[in-house]
Protein backbone atom coordinates (compact mmCIF):
# COMPACT_ATOMS: atom_id res chain seq x y z
CA UNK A 1 0.00 0.00 0.00
CA UNK A 2 1.31 3.68 -0.20
CA UNK A 3 2.58 5.44 2.32
CA UNK A 4 1.09 8.66 1.15
CA UNK A 5 -2.99 8.96 2.15
CA UNK A 6 -3.36 12.73 1.27
CA UNK A 7 -6.14 13.77 -1.01
CA UNK A 8 -5.08 15.82 -3.91
CA UNK A 9 -7.48 18.22 -4.40
CA UNK A 10 -7.67 22.04 -4.92
CA UNK A 11 -9.28 24.55 -3.49
CA UNK A 12 -12.74 24.20 -4.62
CA UNK A 13 -12.85 20.26 -4.18
CA UNK A 14 -12.10 19.34 -7.94
CA UNK A 15 -9.49 16.60 -8.16
CA UNK A 16 -6.39 18.12 -9.58
CA UNK A 17 -5.33 16.97 -12.80
CA UNK A 18 -3.43 13.32 -12.32
CA UNK A 19 -5.48 13.34 -9.06
CA UNK A 20 -8.22 10.23 -10.00
CA UNK A 21 -5.30 7.88 -11.91
CA UNK A 22 -3.42 8.53 -8.31
CA UNK A 23 -7.01 7.23 -6.59
CA UNK A 24 -7.02 4.34 -9.03
CA UNK A 25 -3.55 3.62 -8.29
CA UNK A 26 -4.05 3.67 -4.49
CA UNK A 27 -6.92 1.22 -4.93
CA UNK A 28 -4.93 -1.39 -6.91
CA UNK A 29 -2.66 -1.62 -4.24
CA UNK A 30 -4.93 -1.68 -1.89
CA UNK A 31 -6.51 -4.46 -3.52
CA UNK A 32 -3.26 -6.32 -4.07
CA UNK A 33 -2.37 -6.01 -0.87
CA UNK A 34 -5.69 -7.29 0.54
CA UNK A 35 -5.40 -10.41 -1.58
CA UNK A 36 -1.36 -11.08 -0.34
CA UNK A 37 -3.07 -10.72 3.14
CA UNK A 38 -5.55 -13.32 2.86
CA UNK A 39 -3.10 -15.43 1.18
CA UNK A 40 -0.98 -15.38 3.80
CA UNK A 41 -3.20 -16.16 6.22
CA UNK A 42 -4.55 -18.90 4.28
CA UNK A 43 -1.61 -21.09 3.51
CA UNK A 44 0.41 -21.03 6.48
CA UNK A 45 -2.59 -23.22 7.51
CA UNK A 46 -2.49 -25.29 4.54
CA UNK A 47 1.00 -25.77 5.44
CA UNK A 48 0.97 -26.82 8.83
CA UNK A 49 -1.31 -29.01 7.69
CA UNK A 50 0.21 -30.78 5.20
CA UNK A 51 3.38 -30.93 7.55
CA UNK A 52 1.42 -32.91 10.20
CA UNK A 53 -0.07 -35.22 7.07
CA UNK A 54 3.52 -35.79 5.78
CA UNK A 55 4.73 -36.47 9.12
CA UNK A 56 2.27 -39.10 10.00
CA UNK A 57 2.61 -41.02 6.68
CA UNK A 58 6.27 -40.88 7.32
CA UNK A 59 7.15 -39.40 4.07
CA UNK A 60 9.82 -36.80 3.60
CA UNK A 61 9.95 -34.45 0.55
CA UNK A 62 12.60 -32.13 -0.64
CA UNK A 63 13.54 -29.78 -3.51
CA UNK A 64 16.35 -30.11 -5.77
CA UNK A 65 17.49 -30.15 -9.48
CA UNK A 66 17.41 -26.96 -11.54
CA UNK A 67 13.48 -26.99 -12.08
CA UNK A 68 13.19 -27.46 -7.97
CA UNK A 69 11.61 -30.89 -8.53
CA UNK A 70 10.59 -32.99 -5.40
CA UNK A 71 13.95 -35.18 -4.82
CA UNK A 72 14.63 -37.19 -1.54
CA UNK A 73 18.13 -37.25 0.44
CA UNK A 74 20.43 -37.53 2.85
CA UNK A 75 19.76 -34.75 5.50
CA UNK A 76 22.65 -32.55 5.11
CA UNK A 77 22.84 -29.51 7.88
CA UNK A 78 24.81 -26.61 6.56
CA UNK A 79 27.96 -25.73 8.93
CA UNK A 80 27.49 -22.73 10.84
CA UNK A 81 24.05 -23.52 11.24
CA UNK A 82 22.38 -22.60 14.97
CA UNK A 83 19.59 -24.39 17.27
CA UNK A 84 19.49 -27.54 18.69
CA UNK A 85 18.54 -29.13 15.18
CA UNK A 86 20.14 -27.05 13.18
CA UNK A 87 17.25 -25.25 11.50
CA UNK A 88 18.09 -21.65 12.46
CA UNK A 89 20.54 -19.23 11.29
CA UNK A 90 22.52 -16.84 13.97
CA UNK A 91 23.67 -13.45 12.14
CA UNK A 92 25.44 -11.14 14.81
CA UNK A 93 27.35 -11.46 18.18
CA UNK A 94 26.71 -15.06 19.70
CA UNK A 95 27.16 -12.90 23.26
CA UNK A 96 24.84 -10.19 22.48
CA UNK A 97 22.23 -9.02 24.79
CA UNK A 98 19.07 -9.47 23.28
CA UNK A 99 17.71 -11.68 20.32
CA UNK A 100 16.30 -10.20 17.39
CA UNK A 101 14.07 -13.73 15.51
CA UNK A 102 12.82 -12.83 12.04
CA UNK A 103 10.32 -15.62 10.23
CA UNK A 104 10.22 -15.14 6.52
CA UNK A 105 9.19 -16.61 3.63
CA UNK A 106 11.56 -15.83 0.46
CA UNK A 107 8.32 -15.62 -1.81
CA UNK A 108 6.58 -13.48 0.23
CA UNK A 109 6.54 -9.73 -0.23
CA UNK A 110 5.67 -8.40 2.80
CA UNK A 111 9.45 -9.98 3.47
CA UNK A 112 10.83 -8.45 0.74
CA UNK A 113 9.55 -4.75 2.20
CA UNK A 114 10.52 -5.26 5.38
CA UNK A 115 13.86 -6.38 4.15
CA UNK A 116 14.47 -3.47 1.56
CA UNK A 117 12.93 -1.01 3.84
CA UNK A 118 14.40 -1.66 7.19
CA UNK A 119 16.98 -4.60 6.47
CA UNK A 120 20.34 -2.14 6.42
CA UNK A 121 18.78 -0.77 9.58
CA UNK A 122 18.15 -4.19 11.21
CA UNK A 123 21.59 -5.42 9.87
CA UNK A 124 23.72 -2.25 11.50
CA UNK A 125 22.04 -2.62 14.97
CA UNK A 126 23.17 -6.28 15.09
CA UNK A 127 26.54 -5.38 13.67
CA UNK A 128 26.82 -2.67 16.71
CA UNK A 129 25.55 -5.30 19.27
CA UNK A 130 22.13 -4.36 20.22
CA UNK A 131 21.04 -8.00 19.34
CA UNK A 132 22.13 -11.17 17.71
CA UNK A 133 18.97 -12.17 14.68
CA UNK A 134 17.97 -15.54 14.09
CA UNK A 135 16.30 -16.20 10.86
CA UNK A 136 13.18 -18.96 11.30
CA UNK A 137 12.11 -19.62 7.29
CA UNK A 138 9.35 -20.73 6.20
CA UNK A 139 8.32 -22.55 2.74
CA UNK A 140 4.48 -22.23 2.84
CA UNK A 141 3.67 -19.95 0.02
CA UNK A 142 4.54 -22.91 -2.37
CA UNK A 143 1.75 -24.65 -1.08
CA UNK A 144 -0.97 -21.23 -1.34
CA UNK A 145 0.77 -20.10 -4.77
CA UNK A 146 1.47 -23.40 -6.33
CA UNK A 147 5.68 -24.11 -7.30
CA UNK A 148 9.03 -24.94 -5.50
CA UNK A 149 10.52 -21.43 -5.14
CA UNK A 150 10.75 -20.75 -1.41
CA UNK A 151 11.75 -24.45 -0.93
CA UNK A 152 14.58 -23.76 -3.28
CA UNK A 153 15.82 -20.33 -2.76
CA UNK A 154 15.88 -21.77 0.89
CA UNK A 155 18.03 -24.94 -0.12
CA UNK A 156 20.48 -22.63 -1.75
CA UNK A 157 20.33 -20.44 1.03
CA UNK A 158 21.98 -23.59 2.84
CA UNK A 159 24.33 -24.00 0.75
CA UNK A 160 25.64 -20.42 0.99
CA UNK A 161 25.22 -20.77 4.70
CA UNK A 162 27.76 -23.42 4.28
CA UNK A 163 30.13 -21.10 3.23
CA UNK A 164 29.78 -18.63 5.94
CA UNK A 165 26.90 -17.02 8.12
CA UNK A 166 27.96 -13.25 6.39
CA UNK A 167 27.54 -15.02 2.98
CA UNK A 168 24.04 -16.30 3.85
CA UNK A 169 22.95 -12.80 4.79
CA UNK A 170 24.53 -11.41 1.46
CA UNK A 171 22.56 -13.99 -0.17
CA UNK A 172 19.62 -13.56 1.38
CA UNK A 173 19.20 -9.45 1.00
CA UNK A 174 20.23 -10.16 -2.67
CA UNK A 175 17.30 -12.74 -2.93
CA UNK A 176 15.06 -10.04 -1.56
CA UNK A 177 16.92 -7.28 -3.47
CA UNK A 178 15.77 -9.41 -6.29
CA UNK A 179 12.10 -10.87 -5.43
CA UNK A 180 9.90 -12.02 -8.15
CA UNK A 181 6.42 -11.56 -7.78
CA UNK A 182 5.07 -13.92 -5.49
CA UNK A 183 2.98 -15.39 -8.34
CA UNK A 184 6.15 -15.83 -10.86
CA UNK A 185 7.80 -19.20 -9.82
CA UNK A 186 11.42 -18.06 -10.74
CA UNK A 187 13.00 -19.06 -7.51
CA UNK A 188 12.63 -22.18 -8.35
CA UNK A 189 15.26 -22.64 -11.04
CA UNK A 190 18.68 -23.25 -10.00
CA UNK A 191 20.38 -21.39 -12.81
CA UNK A 192 18.76 -18.50 -11.80
CA UNK A 193 20.01 -18.33 -8.11
CA UNK A 194 23.28 -19.20 -9.35
CA UNK A 195 22.99 -16.02 -11.60
CA UNK A 196 21.81 -14.18 -8.28
CA UNK A 197 24.79 -16.03 -6.21
CA UNK A 198 27.22 -13.84 -8.39
CA UNK A 199 26.35 -10.58 -6.83
CA UNK A 200 27.86 -11.90 -3.78
CA UNK A 201 31.71 -12.22 -3.84
CA UNK A 202 33.09 -14.57 -3.38
CA UNK A 203 30.23 -16.77 -3.17
CA UNK A 204 29.89 -19.10 -6.27
CA UNK A 205 32.68 -21.68 -5.11
CA UNK A 206 32.94 -24.86 -6.96
CA UNK A 207 30.98 -26.17 -3.42
CA UNK A 208 28.70 -24.06 -3.74
CA UNK A 209 27.74 -24.29 -7.23
CA UNK A 210 27.41 -28.31 -7.23
CA UNK A 211 25.68 -27.82 -3.77
CA UNK A 212 23.06 -25.96 -5.19
CA UNK A 213 22.82 -27.83 -8.81
CA UNK A 214 22.49 -31.10 -6.52
CA UNK A 215 20.17 -29.92 -3.85
CA UNK A 216 21.89 -31.09 -1.33
CA UNK A 217 20.61 -29.08 1.17
CA UNK A 218 16.97 -29.23 -0.01
CA UNK A 219 16.24 -32.09 3.20
CA UNK A 220 17.58 -29.48 5.34
CA UNK A 221 15.33 -26.89 4.17
CA UNK A 222 12.40 -29.15 4.25
CA UNK A 223 13.92 -29.33 8.40
CA UNK A 224 13.88 -25.65 8.54
CA UNK A 225 10.12 -25.06 7.10
CA UNK A 226 8.70 -27.84 9.63
CA UNK A 227 10.88 -26.35 12.36
CA UNK A 228 8.64 -22.77 11.34
CA UNK A 229 5.49 -24.46 10.74
CA UNK A 230 5.94 -25.99 14.77
CA UNK A 231 6.59 -22.52 15.75
CA UNK A 232 3.13 -21.26 16.22
CA UNK A 233 3.75 -18.13 13.53
CA UNK A 234 1.16 -17.10 11.47
CA UNK A 235 2.67 -14.97 9.19
CA UNK A 236 5.54 -13.77 7.64
CA UNK A 237 7.32 -11.13 7.92
CA UNK A 238 6.67 -11.75 12.05
CA UNK A 239 10.00 -10.03 13.62
CA UNK A 240 9.67 -10.01 17.53
CA UNK A 241 12.96 -9.10 20.35
CA UNK A 242 13.67 -11.16 23.32
CA UNK A 243 9.95 -13.11 22.36
CA UNK A 244 7.94 -9.61 22.13
CA UNK A 245 6.79 -9.18 18.81
CA UNK A 246 7.33 -5.75 17.24
CA UNK A 247 4.89 -4.23 15.16
CA UNK A 248 7.29 -3.36 12.39
CA UNK A 249 4.15 -2.50 9.75
CA UNK A 250 1.89 -0.14 9.76
CA UNK A 251 -1.29 0.82 7.69
CA UNK A 252 -0.27 -1.50 5.84
CA UNK A 253 3.57 -0.46 4.73
CA UNK A 254 6.89 -1.44 6.74
CA UNK A 255 7.56 1.48 9.65
CA UNK A 256 10.37 3.71 8.62
CA UNK A 257 14.10 2.91 9.61
CA UNK A 258 13.61 5.78 12.19
CA UNK A 259 10.57 3.99 13.17
CA UNK A 260 12.19 0.67 13.19
CA UNK A 261 14.87 1.89 15.88
CA UNK A 262 12.53 3.21 18.25
CA UNK A 263 10.73 0.35 18.41
CA UNK A 264 13.86 -1.88 19.48
CA UNK A 265 14.60 0.93 21.93
CA UNK A 266 11.55 1.08 23.27
CA UNK A 267 11.81 -2.92 23.53
CA UNK A 268 15.33 -2.99 25.07
CA UNK A 269 14.47 -0.26 27.32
Amino acid sequence: MSKNSTKDNGRNGTPKPGGRAATERLRQERQRAERSAKIRRRTIVGAASAAVLALAAGVAFAVGGSDGGAQAGPLVVPANATSADGTVVTYGKADAAHTLEVYEDFRCPYCEQLETTDGPTMQALADSGTYKIEYHLATFLDKGLGGKGSRTALAAAGAALNEGVDKFKQFHDVLYANQPDERDDAFADTDHLLDLAGKVPGLKTDAFVKAVQDGTYAPWASEVSKAFDKSGVTGTPTVKLDGKKLEVFSNGAAVTPDQYTALVKQAIG
